[in-house]
């Protein structure tokens, strides 16, 4: 059963989503708030597997209250909602955590296999959204990169396997590129994720781009 927590301050978005979670086999939803602070007490009490998260809102915003949430150290992950898919917002959501990001006006189908992709510790994010996300919002290009000593830990292999989840490749395309099987890119993956702290794969291309790996296209 997978356990959902919606944070959004419009009562009508809360109730829709409410609607089609409850009437969905294997998901629940376990509490709605409709503020930040109230999104991260909840978060606390009900340990949702994901949490629905609207970035505006009163008193303290979903970025806050995103990171409030992951950095509390639980299993929940959380799925920004957003109306633009290139709102500022978003990215500072994932910067502070998130597992990805989905537009409000989502087909239902699609809102019901990102909650189910996040809570299985994957992101939702398209790479070409990934690319132009990272591209338009990450760092100043004219800054330079400091190397993290995590980086030090990987092999040269799981180096090129992250620098390929930067440039937003999939696993498929990791294995044509290095002519690998899926099943070994997959633990490549894994492995890659576990020394750098990465919760997933958008931490990955945040980290990728932070130590240089792959530079915003100007």
């Amino acid at each position: 059963m997978t356990t959902v927590l919606i944070a959004d301050d419009q009562p009508l978005q809360r109730m829709g989503f409410k609607m089609l979670l409850d009437g969905t086999p294997g998901m629940v939803v376990v509490g709605e708030a409709a503020a930040g602070a109230e999104a991260v007490r909840l978060a606390d009490q009900t340990r949702p597997d994901v949490v629905l998260m609207d970035v505006r809102m009163p008193g303290m915003d979903g970025i806050e209250a995103t990171r409030r949430i992951t950095a509390a150290g639980s299993r929940t992950h959380v799925l920004i909602l957003t109306t633009f898919d290139l709102d500022e917002y978003v990215y500072a959501g994932l910067r502070a955590g998130a597992s990805g990001f989905l537009l409000k006006d989502a087909r239902p189908e699609e809102l019901i296999a990102g909650i189910r992709a996040v809570a299985g510790g994957d992101s939702v994010v398209a790479p070409s959204l990934t690319r132009k996300l990272m591209d338009a919002y990450l760092q100043d290009p004219t800054q330079l990169p400091v190397e993290d000593p995590l980086l030090a830990t990987l092999s040269e292999r799981e180096r090129e396997v992250l620098e390929a989840i930067g440039h937003g490749a999939t696993n498929t395309e990791i294995a044509e590129r290095f002519t690998l099987t899926e099943s070994t890119v997959k633990k490549h993956v894994g492995r890659v994720l576990a020394k750098i702290g990465a919760r997933d794969r958008i931490q990955a291309v945040i980290f990728a781009y932070d130590n240089g790996l792959v530079r915003p296209r100007g």
